[in-house]
């Protein structure tokens, strides 16, 4: 059955393809042309368009194989020269690239499932009585992710052949090749940089889990020496991901130039959409202090806010303390932490390793510089494979599955994707709330969503309102063009708050959590 549903999401993805798609799909078509039809020196120096290559080397090369295809498709597409080229056939290739390359992500899902059914880590006997197993059930939440589906097949990227190399890394861990997970991560950071944010727990528990040799003694583990061997094994995997990747650029003597364009932090603190997170919450106390204080006369010649503006540029705070890359550095360092230490403690726990990469990726998120909104997927995806082992996990999934998602609406904002966005994320909503429910036995309250409570379903549905009001009370009142942002600056702080409190509420969780306690109740 796994592989039926590959394909018949395949399907749904292909009737996608005449969807609108976003500036990402110039820029990737850009990068067709640079690796194809530029000697490989001339990769991180070309810029001709403002699309200049700015993902790590493995990912050029990605491009370049992808490539090696396209001319057969338009090889138009492939001239640099060719700027904002989208033709039929064009538009064809890059569609069906992401389409075929997501296997990955179908491989990664498969692994995590196999697994899923094979370690017996829950052992209920009312598996799969109604809805059916926990492995069925995340393989429709992961295949099925209406984030996925809106980000990479209407908006366009390739954030499921990523997430995909992270799943299958996450699965060598938890089936103890720890050495494999290393390198598939390895991998996944020479595509991406934006992995970055949940490298931290790779580290810790690969040191503390691999490099640190562990006897077991009855039902506990004593930790003994430091193993250099494993270390060194450990160091020579990763290190030569890196001098594949940026071996040639070290010969080309292309190093400086190569990291100018990977970490630009001449962009500002926010992306032009604010992502649903902490700095969205400052911004907008900023803004409201900022009226207040025109209101009551305290401040005078304040200029014009741009930090909701289409393009992206530096804004500077009026009444709150400017934020810098530093500060952004700090705190989410700062946030990570207590994860960290948690995860040193509990050393050979691979499910609080996964748990510390949701903490790692939500921390960044959070509090890092110019997060892009479409890095909630980063937090959503690892959630979904613990939300099918334990209650709580479930419980705080179904929020954030549905706030995230909804938080991404503002990337499709043409009329013909209206429908489809609202139908990709009721459909993944309440197959996630009906089947976790279903899954734990969880009887729900005629006055709450299922396994949420009170205030929660409050909040969830509180998106309704907010929808309507952007969607329908806004054009009619004829505010947009008046206050053309507040749609966008609406969602974003409303969802804001709930990826707040899933983020105090899962840390609670995390560190209050006995090991003992935690394992009795995933039976």
């Amino acid at each position: 059955m796994f592989w039926s549903t590959v394909a018949l999401i395949s399907c749904v993805k292909l009737l996608l393809i005449p969807s609108y798609h976003s500036t990402d799909f110039e820029v990737h078509r850009n990068w067709l042309a640079i690796t194809h039809s530029l000697p490989i020196s001339k990769w991180y120096q070309e810029a001709t368009s403002e699309w200049t290559l700015d993902y790590p080397p493995l990912f050029a090369w990605f491009e370049f194989i992808l490539s090696c295809f396209a001319k057969y498709f338009d090889a138009e597409m492939l001239q640099v020269k060719s700027l904002n080229y989208a033709s039929p056939r064009t538009v064809l290739f890059q569609r069906l690239s992401v389409i075929v390359t997501d296997i990955v992500f179908a491989y990664g899902t498969l692994e995590l499932c196999s697994y899923l059914s094979s370690s017996g880590i829950r052992k209920s006997s009312k598996w799969g009585s109604r809805w059916g197993s926990p492995a069925a059930i995340l393989q429709i939440l992961l295949l099925g992710n209406a984030g996925l589906l809106m980000v990479d097949h209407i908006h366009f990227q390739y954030n499921g052949f990523l997430l995909g190399i992270l799943l299958i890394s996450v699965a060598r861990i938890l089936q103890g090749h720890c050495l494999m997970g290393a390198f598939w991560f390895g991998v996944l950071l020479n595509l991406k940089h934006i992995f970055m944010y949940v490298a931290p727990a790779y580290f810790v528990y690969l040191l503390r889990s691999y490099c640190f040799l562990g006897t077991h003694s009855g039902s506990s583990v004593q930790w003994r020496a430091f193993s250099l061997t494993r270390f060194a094994k450990l160091g020579l995997v990763v290190t030569s991901v890196f001098l594949v990747s940026f071996g040639p650029f070290v010969i080309l003597n292309q190093l400086p130039q190569v990291f100018s364009r990977l970490f630009p932090f001449k962009r500002g603190l926010c992306h032009a959409y604010w992502a649903p997170n902490f700095w969205a919450l400052y911004n907008i106390a900023d803004k409201m202090a900022t009226v207040a204080g025109r209101q009551f006369g305290i401040i005078r010649n304040v200029p014009a806010a741009v930090m909701t503006g289409g393009l992206v540029q530096e804004y500077k705070h009026v009444i709150l303390p400017e934020v810098t890359p530093r500060t952004t550095f700090i705190c989410t360092l700062l946030s990570v932490l207590p994860a960290l230490v948690k995860l040193w403690y509990c050393p050979g726990n691979p499910y609080h390793f996964v748990r510390c990469i949701i903490l790692c990726a939500c921390g960044s998120f959070m509090f890092g510089w110019h997060v892009h909104e479409k890095a909630v997927l980063l937090i959503i995806i690892p959630l979904s494979f613990m939300a099918v082992i334990w209650k709580k996990e479930a419980q705080m999934y179904v929020l954030l599955a549905t706030v995230g998602h909804y938080s991404l609406f503002p990337l499709l904002f043409t009329a013909f994707e209206l429908p489809i966005k609202v139908l990709l994320v009721l459909l993944h909503s309440s197959y996630a709330f009906l089947n976790l429910a279903s899954l734990f036995d969880i009887k729900k309250c005629s006055l709450c969503l299922p396994l949420l409570n009170g205030l929660e379903s409050i909040y969830v549905l509180g998106l309704v309102p907010l929808f309507l009001f952007e969607n329908v009370v806004y054009p009619l009142l004829g505010l947009n063009t008046r206050l053309p942002f507040l749609p966008l600056m609406l969602t974003s702080v409303y969802c804001a708050m709930g990826v707040s409190y899933f983020w105090l509420k899962y840390y609670w969780h995390f560190l209050t959590t006995s090991e003992v306690n935690h394992k009795r109740k995933a039976h």
